[in-house]
Formats: structure tokens, C-alpha cells, sequence
């Protein structure tokens, strides 16, 4: 059953411009950072979102939980259009959805303890004061591993280590006992040694609490750890939608190859087809025509250039965004 559905998803921020370019240009340029976006997320499930840095995976992540507003398109949460929800109707909702940031160091507010930072969102929504609220922030700092609780209960973040840190994030996203989490890039700042002590805690948490995850990250190889199903993005679009095995063993997009290949294998024996891959993301603010990862594809061909291709299901529950899949077959991890 659906916890999540978005249906055709947009989000255009407009150019900042002076008055005199914007009298000179004539017309009004959007940044088109998520760009016709639907799908949907299981209770219970881990649905990863992969792609390269500007490809608006952060501003989808942000859209379903409405911290910022979608310029169209509609987001059900639990069978409710939450884009029609205002003032306490939506504030009650929050208590449902939470946010991971992808940088402890920033998302945490220095002037304010841990204790303080974590059980604050108990005193907004009048669920806990006092020691009431404390007995709370201890359990939950017991439960993401900062044990004992006390010791680490009124220190200040720039006491502790990066993992430290975001094990209060992950406390303070947790602590109002939500049933949907976006993990943004959640162990991208931190040393490699901490990442798996952070992504086993959120699977742990996740059997335990049984939350639902949209997880973003651009590392294919943590996705592949985390993940039920997988969305490759570019360009504000998902090019291809599969399971996780069904992704990792065939993948039919370009660009979702080019992304396996950079993924450091140890045994020289196995292999990943590599695919060259030119460039950079292009600016979201002129979007190639017609396939929009035809600039960089090797594959592309002149209608890759004209007609852009729709996110199809090629074969069950996998969706691929390209007119020469069949071509392109094989090179997955064998």
C-alpha cells in the first residue's frame, strides 16, 4: 500500500535578475529543478533517488514534505493531497513526515544543546515538557547509539564528531515518531569508517520503528546497500525506475550504466561495462532538446536530439527513458 504518491511533480525557481536585464531579456528564465516527476513509495519501503549534484534529487526530497511548494503537480500522503492542507492541518501532519539534512554541521543549531535541539519539536507540537520531555531525548539518544545518554544530553554539537552529530539529526528527525523519512545524502560529510555505522542505524531503525525512506544519494554503491527500489534522476526527470536487482543486473539507460561504472569494483575479475560519459550536467536552466542526456550520451542519435523519450514500463515495474534500450542491454554487475 502507497504511503506516497506524486503525481507529475514540478518546481521552477525563477532567475534572479536586476530590473535592467530583466527589461533587456524580455521575458522571465525558471530553473527547472524537478520537471514532471511521478511515483510512489510503499509503507515500509526504501525508495533511493541516484543521480549526479544538480540534478534536483535534494528539491524532490524537499517537495514531498512540502518545505518548499511545487509550482504544480499533486502529493498524496496517506491517500491526502497535502498541497491543499494550510496552517493546522498541515502542522499536524509534520508530526508524520521528517527530514534528515545532508550536513550535520550546519543543520544543527550551534547556540542550542543537544537535549534542547532534539526535544524542541516536543514542546512545539505540545506532546512533552519538561522531564517528561527529557525522559524522551534520553531514550532516543539511547536508541541511535549515543550511550550513555546523559554524558551526551547537554553538550553543544561542536562537541562532538561528525557521526555524533548526525545521530542527533537522525534522534531529532525520529523523536516525534514519524512514519515517513527523506534522508538527504545523510552520510556524504562524514568519514568513510562512519558512513556504515550510520546506514546500518537507519536500516535497524527502520525494522524497528517501521518507517518509510526516500533516500538520496549520488553513490550508486549505497543505494545499492540501502534500497528497495531505485530512481536514477537527471535533469529534474527519473530516466529509469527499477528494483534494486533488477537496476544493479540490467540496467537499460545510458546514463544508469555510466553511473555503475564509476562505482570502484575490488575483484578485477567482475565487471561493469564502462560507459564514457562527457562533461557535466548541463544548467537546468537551458535544457537540451529532445533527450535531455544527449549531449554527454554516446549512444545518442539525431532523433535522441529532437523527440525527448517518455519514462516507460519496458518490462514489469522497470521504467527506462531512452528509445534504444534494447540496444544498449547488458553490462550490469554480473
Amino acid at each position: 500500500m502507497s504511503l506516497l504518491e506524486i503525481i507529475d511533480l514540478k518546481k521552477y525557481f525563477p532567475v534572479q535578475r536586476t530590473f535592467v536585464e530583466r527589461l533587456l531579456a524580455g521575458r522571465v528564465d525558471y530553473i527547472k529543478a524537478v520537471d514532471g516527476v511521478s511515483f510512489s513509495i510503499n509503507k515500509g519501503e526504501v525508495f533511493c533517488v541516484v543521480g549526479e549534484s544538480g540534478c534536483g534529487k535534494t528539491t524532490l526530497g524537499k517537495l514531498t514534505i512540502r518545505l518548499i511548494e511545487p509550482s504544480e503537480g499533486k502529493i498524496f500522503f496517506d491517500g491526502v493531497d497535502i498541497t491543499k492542507l494550510k496552517g493546522e492541518e498541515m502542522r499536524r501532519l509534520r508530526r508524520r513526515m521528517q527530514i534528515i539534512f545532508q550536513d550535520p554541521y550546519a543543520s544543527l543549531n550551534p547556540r542550542m544543546k543537544v537535549g534542547d535541539a532534539i526535544g524542541h519539536a516536543l514542546e512545539i507540537h505540545k506532546i512533552a515538557f519538561g522531564e517528561q520531555k527529557r525522559k524522551i531525548v534520553l531514550e532516543m539518544l539511547e536508541k541511535v547509539g549515543l550511550s550513555p545518554p546523559e554524558q551526551f544530553y547537554d553538550k553543544y554539537p561542536h562537541q562532538l564528531s561528525g557521526g555524533q552529530r548526525q545521530r542527533v539529526a537522525i534522534a531529532r528527525a525520529l523523536v516525534l515518531n514519524p512514519d515517513y523519512i527523506v534522508a538527504d545524502e545523510p552520510t556524504s560529510m562524514l568519514d568513510v569508517s562512519v558512513q556504515a555505522g550510520i546506514l546500518n542505524l537507519m536500516l535497524k531503525l527502520k525494522r524497528e520503528l517501521g518507517l518509510t525512506y526516500l533516500f538520496i544519494t549520488h553513490d550508486l554503491a549505497v543505494a545499492s546497500y540501502m534500497a528497495d527500489r531505485i530512481a536514477v534522476m537527471y535533469l529534474g526527470k527519473f530516466v529509469e525506475v527499477a528494483s534494486k536487482r533488477e537496476l544493479l543486473v540490467n540496467p537499460m539507460h545510458p546514463y544508469t550504466k555510466a553511473l555503475l561504472s564509476a562505482i570502484p569494483i575490488a575483484d578485477p575479475d567482475r565487471k561493469i561495462g564502462e560507459i564514457p560519459i562527457r562533461g557535466v550536467v548541463p544548467s537546468p536552466i537551458n535544457i537540451p532538446s529532445g533527450c535531455r542526456f544527449h549531449p554527454r550520451c554516446p549512444y545518442a542519435k539525431e532523433r535522441c536530439r529532437k523527440e525527448e523519450p517518455p519514462l516507460i514500463e519496458v518490462s514489469p515495474n522497470h521504467f527506462v527513458a531512452c528509445r534504444f534500450f534494447n540496444e544498449l542491454k547488458g553490462t550490469g554487475v554480473q
